[in-house]
């Protein structure tokens, strides 16, 4: 006998106004202004910000890619205008996020404000059930889809472009029947099922971001740079909404994940920071540089090489100088996988103890101290 408890039924979830939430930040409160002066940091973090910066300068001057990773709290922190210099200024090729980092850059874009007491609303049951975010991080990743764009890229379209456009159901339902085999079949159905049950007016859609500047997402699309979102399914508060569709999120960080390989491929004399991911950094990166050398060693080319990892967290590494490798099984440090698995990746890793806005801070000041 079948004693599973029932899936539980999203549709029915009460959905409140964002407007109305108790939101504990404020962009003008935690916005860090890059030409402010950064929180002051030892000297022995300050040589190996230097040290960054020159790899990120030689790795440009060579064409190959740097990444920069990061998770939540880099947004959370006001880390927002710092990251898109560096857009602005070339000295990334590739940024990625969790689902997390996304939402603050939406909620911030739209409302000004973010983040809520956690103990306080899942008492009530009210821990993301927050309207607007859910419904247009949802709708525009299904756009997104109907065009072959991932996460990042389709989220930072709404954002830049203030929404979208939204087909007509019947156009959508003529392509179906007409192209059942092609990619974006799935998309379009998941599209459709979604303006049955939710129905938007078919045409242009407005969705006034006022605080759009201070949109990574947003510059990276205006600039062009990939921004790759990398979620987990029950991972985010979008979960928390009857629009939820795990397949409409999937799909969009399947692609993105292909568009993150991508990058690793520019990885040969490149850099790869890692600020303030514990998990999805490490994980998705793994993951991604085995494909690329599976490719390039099925051709006869070499694996990813003689590139450099920096890993900038506030804990203290547990205690072990990363530099010796990675530590025996014993030792507590063998299971900080934010660590660990970038130990694993080849190339020269470097743990940096410090916190994520101060060390980004100071790396953008050490690049415009190098510029021409």
């Amino acid at each position: 006998m079948d004693r599973a408890a029932p899936p539980l039924d999203l549709s029915r979830l009460k959905v409140l106004p964002l407007a109305e939430r108790r939101s504990l930040s404020s962009l003008e409160e935690i916005l860090v202004e890059p030409a402010g002066d950064p929180a002051p940091l030892p000297d022995r973090i300050l040589a190996q910000v230097t040290d960054c910066a020159r790899r990120i300068r030689a790795a440009r001057r060579r064409g190959a890619g740097v990444m920069l990773i990061y998770g939540a709290h880099l947004i959370k922190n006001g880390g927002q205008l710092l990251l898109i210099r560096f857009l602005d200024h070339g000295w990334v090729t590739h940024l990625a996020t969790n689902g997390a980092g996304t939402i603050h850059d939406w909620e911030f874009s739209w409302l000004g404000r973010s983040t809520e007491s956690v103990r306080e609303n899942v008492a009530t049951g009210t821990f993301g059930t927050w309207d607007e975010t859910g419904r247009h991080i949802h709708t525009a990743l299904l756009l997104g889809g109907v065009r072959g764009e991932g996460y990042g890229r389709a989220l930072g379209r709404y954002i830049y472009q203030d929404g979208g456009v939204v087909p007509d159901p019947a156009e959508l339902e003529a392509a179906i029947r007409k192209h059942p085999d092609d990619p974006l079949t799935a998309a379009r159905a998941d599209l459709l099922s979604a303006l049955r049950h939710h129905p938007l007016p078919p045409g242009p859609l407005l969705v006034n971001h006022r605080w759009r500047n201070a949109s990574p997402l947003a510059n990276a699309f205006r600039h062009g740079v990939p921004l790759t979102v990398h979620p987990g399914i029950g991972y985010d508060i979008i979960t928390n909404h009857p629009l939820f569709n795990g397949a409409v999120l999937g799909r969009a960080a399947g692609w993105d994940f292909c568009q993150f390989a991508g990058s690793v491929d520019t990885l040969d004399g490149g850099v790869v920071m890692n600020i303030g991911s514990a998990i999805m950094g490490p994980q998705v990166f793994e993951k991604a540089l085995s494909c690329v050398n599976n490719l390039r060693l099925q051709t006869g080319r070499p694996v990813v090489h003689d590139h450099h990892l920096y890993v900038v967290d506030l804990q203290d590494g547990g205690g072990w100088d990363w530099s010796r490798g990675e530590p025996p099984r014993d030792n507590p440090a063998y299971y900080l996988r934010f660590c660990k698995s970038f130990a694993r990746m080849g190339g020269t890793l470097h743990y940096v103890q410090c916190d994520n806005v101060a060390f980004l801070h100071h790396l953008y000041r050490a690049l415009c101290r190098d510029e021409p």
